[in-house]
């Protein structure tokens, strides 16, 4: 059968590549979770308007995100945890409770990927934290104190 794939398929192609594959394939996974759709005659004149739609609506984004690393360096999350008498905490501060972070305070919606963190932060004190996003990087201020 062939089909256009919407998404990225391992092992099968890239977005907006024309495949064939098996009807079972097509029917069963690809069509019903929306990875694909099957190719007609028009559906296959509109993959250029969809692929040039893709590239501004990319465009936009990465120019959005290159705003927020502007925004991300000015940024301090202040944190107030739960720790011992050696300022030790009970529990870590991971990647996505610093995005959680973040939209509050910078209403800023980042990828837990994007952001540049070894291991979980333990300990009370001030921290430097890098995000990096597509190459550019900018770093921004953590600040945990016990509850």
């Amino acid at each position: 059968m062939k089909i256009i794939l919407l998404k990225d398929i391992p092992k099968v192609g890239k977005k907006y590549d024309i495949k064939n594959v098996a009807d079972g394939y097509a029917l069963n996974l690809l069509i019903p979770k929306g990875l694909a759709q099957i190719a007609t005659s028009q559906s296959e004149k509109n993959i250029e308007l969809m692929k040039s739609k893709d590239m501004v609506e990319r465009k936009i984004q990465v120019e959005l995100l290159l705003k927020n690393l502007e925004v991300i360096k000015t940024l301090v999350i202040n944190l107030k945890e739960k720790a011992n008498e050696k300022g030790h905490l009970f529990a870590g501060i991971t990647k996505e409770r610093l995005v959680e972070e973040i939209i509050k305070t910078a209403r800023l919606n980042l990828d837990p990927e994007s952001i540049i963190l070894e291991k979980p932060i333990k300990e009370i004190g001030e921290y430097k934290v890098a995000v990096e996003v597509l190459g550019k990087r900018a770093e921004f201020a953590v600040v945990v104190e016990a509850k």
